[in-house]
């Protein structure tokens, strides 16, 4: 008989949902908990809420064979997966609410043999707090971490590490890093990966697991903010930072990344505060990074400003609202906050060109802001502010936007013989 014969998933967004799914279709039945009740009847009827390649095939698959069933209450099962949102609030800390709802949601249907699992990004010590909250919460229970006597409910810490677009795919291929408050707990979580993960399910602690998911979004933060500094500094002296970084990249040990509006997604944006907030006075760097990648957004603003100024009448396709090229997803979007910031201001002549998504944030609309294909915004347009790397933008050859003045701050109209962002600074 199988070890882990059910699974609830309890949070069904850009992670849960997929999440689900995968394991659905490895023959483990799983119940999806949401506390949204237009995710639940949307999932229910075999469709998806989100936009992701092949997502909506394997969710109805799963659904009306009856491997995923899914409701707003919790249900008993073997495995509880925990992959709810944990944000920041205003003053830049952790918001742990939505996981600590979760635990004792949960904890109302636990028994001897259940294994808690928490995929959501988290500061160091979290994991311990969860084993700790059940055992206060269920003393009938023996949580494990919590004595040394016998223990059967084991709890673990594996985050989630995929791109978005390719969500699927990575979470059966991607090496998985499974912490445990202690290592049986490791074990048997490392058991129940391996039902539907190929890549390598490395066992540790649940602190060295925490601390790995914030560090892999530390890291790639660091590097960004590098790289939109880099593109400031390229601007003040009147060099094209694309061309310095192509050039810099022919080093053998040399990998610069590409400059863009600021940082946005779930992940990146949020995470290196859960560090910083951890220990202050040691994450310089962090911080730092944080800073700079934050106020690009603001430095984008105010050169789309100037540029409108210039051309009082004109009309202003901003392409892209996403936080990355090709999905839908606009969560820390900076594109959407310089978009924001500009329908603020400009009102009806912002024109928002998004293919990814079927009407605009209520932010964008009440000021006035349209929602356009990119056909209509090369024609009815003077000004372009490309602000995400979409496919589709990549593919307007010069002789269509000649009569552009553009901002381009992801590099992909650098043929444009006019004043760019990164080529020449404002007059």
């Amino acid at each position: 008989m199988p070890e882990f014969q059910s699974a609830a998933v309890i949070g069904l967004g850009y992670i849960g949902l997929p999440t689900a799914a995968v394991i659905a279709s490895r023959g483990t039945p799983v119940i999806g908990i949401d506390v949204n009740e237009n995710v639940i009847s949307t999932v229910a009827s075999g469709a998806i809420h989100i936009a992701e390649p092949d997502l909506d095939g394997l969710v109805q698959k799963v659904v009306s064979t009856g491997s995923l069933r899914v409701s707003t209450r919790v249900e008993q099962a073997d495995v509880f997966l925990i992959a709810v949102p944990t944000p920041i609030d205003d003053d830049k800390r952790p918001d742990l609410r939505n996981v600590m709802a979760a635990v004792e949601n949960i904890s109302s249907v636990l028994c001897p043999g259940n294994l808690v699992i928490l995929e959501s990004t988290c500061p160091v010590g979290t994991t311990e707090e969860i084993a700790r909250r059940i055992a206060r919460l269920r003393p009938d229970l023996k949580v494990a971490g919590n004595d040394n006597a016998a223990t059967n409910i084991s709890v673990a810490y594996c985050p989630e590490r995929v791109l978005p677009g390719r969500i699927l795919s990575e979470l059966v291929n991607n090496d998985r890093c499974i912490g445990g408050v202690t290592l049986h707990c490791a074990r048997r979580a490392q058991r129940f990966y391996k039902t539907f993960v190929r890549g390598t399910c490395i066992a540790t602690t649940s602190r060295t697991a925490e601390m790995v998911k914030l560090t892999e979004n530390a890291y790639r933060d660091a590097n960004i903010a590098f790289a939109n500094e880099l593109s400031l500094i390229c601007d003040r002296h009147s060099v094209n930072v694309w061309e310095v970084i192509d050039l810099a990249n022919r080093h053998p040990r040399v990998s610069v990344l590409r400059p863009g509006p600021g940082v946005g997604g779930h992940c990146i944006a949020v995470d290196p505060w859960f560090i910083i907030d951890s220990a202050p006075d040691l994450a310089r760097v962090i911080r730092t990074s944080r800073e700079v990648n934050d106020a690009k957004a603001t430095y984008i603003f105010d050169r789309a400003v100037a540029l409108i100024e210039e051309h009082p009448y004109a009309s202003v396709a901003c392409c892209g609202l996403a936080f990355k090229a090709n999905v839908d997803d606009l969560r820390e979007s900076p594109a959407l906050e310089i978009c924001h910031r500009l329908s603020a201001r400009y009102g009806r002549r912002i024109k928002i060109v998004e293919p990814h998504i079927r009407e605009l944030p209520s932010s964008l609309s009440t000021h006035g802001a349209e929602l356009i294909d990119l056909d209509e915004a090369i024609r009815s347009c003077e000004i372009a502010i490309v602000l995400v790397d979409h496919d589709q933008f990549k593919m307007i050859p010069l002789t269509e936007r000649r009569h552009l003045a553009v901002i381009d701050t992801r590099g992909i109209w650098q043929d444009m013989p006019m004043r760019e962002f990164g080529v020449l600074p404002p007059s």
